[in-house]
């Protein structure tokens, strides 16, 4: 990445109050491919071709991507680029019912957020979504040490390391019908390489603070079923 680069298109803080341009970017580029998959079978394979790999190994999704990168991505950034292309690959390899584009990011317990109010307003990150994903009800959710290794993994990678260990991690989410915000996804993918140790803090922060959330409310809610009924002021 050079100096240019850098000036033009500066990495939003990573928990910045208010939508980056790189958010904006991310979600016009995301909304653009969720469409694109959507409804055109053959760019889905060409996106999904380049699952795992290197911007130099992926020929078949130039034609797609290239066309929507935004104009502060340059062309001696391959970092940013590389962002883009994984999280185009990973949107076009998972379910159909992962592509509609009505679904909400899944909140710490399991349940869809509010885009209106708390983190899912400005991104859900992928610590979020793995302990949302281990508080769905019953078989539908994933075991809280899977989540925990998996998690541990991704945030001690390097550039390169993430990009090729994310399309197990997002398959074990998908898998559970618990899909990560792909905006949020991308701009962190595209801060990594200078903000990678701020980032997978902000990841595993998140996750435990949303698992004890979790623990206590369901402590709670077991304590409530158990404590016997109060009288009110007219019973004896």
């Amino acid at each position: 990445m050079t100096d240019t680069d850098i000036t033009a298109a500066p990495a939003p803080a990573v928990g910045a109050s208010s939508p980056s341009s790189w958010m904006t970017q991310a979600r016009t580029f995301v909304t653009r491919i969720e469409a694109i998959c959507a409804t055109d079978p053959g760019a889905r394979a060409a996106l999904r071709s380049g699952l795992g790999k290197p911007l130099d190994e992926v020929p078949r999704m130039h034609r797609i991507v290239a066309a929507w990168l935004p104009p502060s991505v340059g062309a001696n950034d391959t970092d940013a680029q590389r962002a883009f292309y994984t999280v185009a690959s990973l949107i076009a390899a998972q379910k159909a019912e992962v592509l509609r584009t009505d679904r909400t990011p899944l909140n710490g317990n399991g349940e869809g957020g509010d885009p209106s109010a708390g983190p899912t307003r400005y991104g859900t990150s992928l610590g979020l979504t793995f302990a949302g994903a281990v508080s769905m009800d019953g078989r539908n959710g994933l075991r809280e040490n899977a989540a925990e290794t998996r998690l541990n993994l991704l945030t001690r990678q390097s550039t390169p390391g993430l990009h090729r260990h994310l399309p197990a991690a997002v398959r074990q989410l998908c898998d559970k019908k618990a899909p990560p915000d792909w905006a949020q996804l991308l701009v962190h993918l595209r801060a990594w390489p200078r903000d990678r140790k701020e980032i997978g803090r902000r990841w595993l922060q998140d996750f435990y603070r949303a698992r004890n959330k979790a623990t206590l409310d369901a402590a709670r809610e077991a304590a409530d079923t158990l404590l016997p009924d109060r009288p009110t002021d007219d019973q004896p």
